[in-house]
């Protein structure tokens, strides 16, 4: 069984035990959350609209992580301009229980 969800603006497909990372939510690590909505549940048949909302995944906070560095790289030609600049996005890592 595998379930659809939208969390910040990004979908993602998981099943029960499936850990992953999503952007960084206010939320205790070893905190039970529910992500909604759920878009698609399929099981024995598809579910979607209406029916799949009716659906919840109870995710398990593993966490916050920092994902990789990202390098900004300034410069203007012939007017010895040059700024570098780095950033770390952090993120929520979290495991799927169940889909009911």
């Amino acid at each position: 069984m595998y379930a659809v969800v939208d969390n910040g603006g990004h979908q993602y497909k998981v099943k029960v035990g499936d850990v992953f990372r999503i952007e960084k939510i206010k939320a205790e690590q070893g905190s039970v959350i529910d992500l909604k909505p759920v878009l698609v549940v399929q099981d024995d048949k598809v579910l979607t609209g209406a029916d799949a909302e009716q659906k919840t995944v109870k995710a398990e906070v593993l966490g916050v992580v920092k994902g990789e560095k990202v390098t900004v790289f300034k410069y203007k030609p012939k007017k010895n301009y040059r700024k570098k600049q780095g950033h770390r996005q952090k993120y929520t890592e979290l495991k799927i229980l169940s889909i009911d």
